[in-house]
This record gives structure tokens, sequence and C-alpha cells, in this order.
């Protein structure tokens, strides 16, 4: 599949390549030998680099595990307009990452309201930065433990990569791999095009590699 020298050319930024490839390309016994990625038939040169790509720029080239909210009033005006429309509404919340996600993710993907607090608890986390309680509800279902286990699980080498590959699987990634279609996974992942220069050029980078 990919070697682990190899892997380290693709994930430069992170100071545990090794980890990160054991939880991923390593053999698991829970999956009678196979690997996380292989158990998601995430198992060609195109899907491989795919889900590298759409996890080094979600989580900053594999260093990050939990989104980062830590905003300035004209941050968030810039990149949550909806919810902050002007400075007036902004300023309360500035620096502020537990008020942000609370605002910023209410009333949606299984969360309640500001007041609630789940909008913090279930904010991004893992490579691919799994967001929402219905989200974290169903992967936590899907090997056998609570939403709230899940909030600490997602910041492990493994759960980190298992949800990722979790998310990747639910939302039908690999036909979008299969097809180099690059802008349409990440409108899947992200809900619109942030970042997608960058992920292009991890996605180039990391096909280069797996077809050398």
């Amino acid at each position: 599949m990919i070697n682990r020298k190899a892997f380290r050319e693709l994930v430069p930024n992170t100071k545990y390549p090794d980890q990160w490839y054991d939880a991923l390309f390593g053999p698991q016994t829970e999956l009678d030998g196979k690997s996380l990625l292989e158990d998601y038939d995430i198992n060609t040169p195109k899907r491989i680099a795919a889900f590298i790509a759409q996890c080094a720029h979600e989580s900053g080239g594999f260093v990050f595990l939990t989104e980062n909210l830590n905003y300035s009033a004209s941050g968030l005006m810039r990149v949550f307009p909806k919810y902050f429309p002007t400075m007036e509404i902004a300023k309360p919340y500035e620096r502020n990452p537990e008020k942000i996600a609370n605002r910023v993710y209410r009333n949606r993907m299984g969360n309640g309201d500001e007041t609630s607090g789940m909008g913090w608890l279930y904010r991004g986390r893992g490579l691919l930065q799994l967001t929402g309680r219905d989200n974290y509800f169903w992967f936590s279902a899907s090997i056998g433990i609570t939403p709230e286990q899940a909030t600490e699980y997602l910041q492990t080498f493994e759960g980190a990569g298992q949800s990722a590959c979790w998310y990747w699987s639910e939302n039908g990634l690999n036909k979008f791999a299969d097809a180099g279609d690059i802008l349409g996974m990440t409108k899947k992942i992200n809900g619109g095009t942030i970042g997608l220069e960058d992920r292009k050029k991890h996605y180039e980078h990391a096909l280069h590699i797996l077809d050398a």
C-alpha cells in the first residue's frame, strides 16, 4: 500500500509520523490483520492520496486534532459571516473559542441551543474534524462507545484516524477519489471550498509519491 518512508514524505510537519503510520496503515489485530484504511476500502493510490490530502489540510499536516476557534472579531466576520454579520455581534465572542463554538454550531447537527454547550463539546475533532452531536453519535455507535467517550477517543491517533475513515465511508468519498474530484470531496468535508488549493497540492504530492 505505502511504506513508512513514503508516508513520512507525505506528512513532513508532524512530530509523530510513525504513530500515524501505525494507526492508519499498520495491521490491526481487531481487524483480522487488515489496516484501518484497508478496512474502509481506502486501498488504491487515488483513494489513499485523496484521503491523506484531505486529512493533511484539515489537521494542519497531521498536527492538530481539535478545531481552532480562537478568532478575532474581524476573523469571525470573515469566516462565519452568517453568525457574525456585524462587529457589534462579533466583538463579545472575540478570542473566546467556547462561546464561538456554542454560537456557530447551535441548533444544528444534533446540537442544542447556544446555552446547551453542545457546540463546544462536539466541536471539530480528529483528522477530518468530526463535528456535531449527530456525527459523534453515529460514529461512536459504529464502534460501541458513547458520544461523550468519543470526545476523548477522537484525540488519540487511532480515534482520529478511525473517525476520519468512518466519515469518509459514510459520505461515499471513495467515488470522488476514484474520479480525482477534489472539489466534490472538499464540499462534502468542508461544506464549501475553503482550502481547496492547499488540498489539491497535498493530493498531487501524495499521488506522485504513491505512483513512484
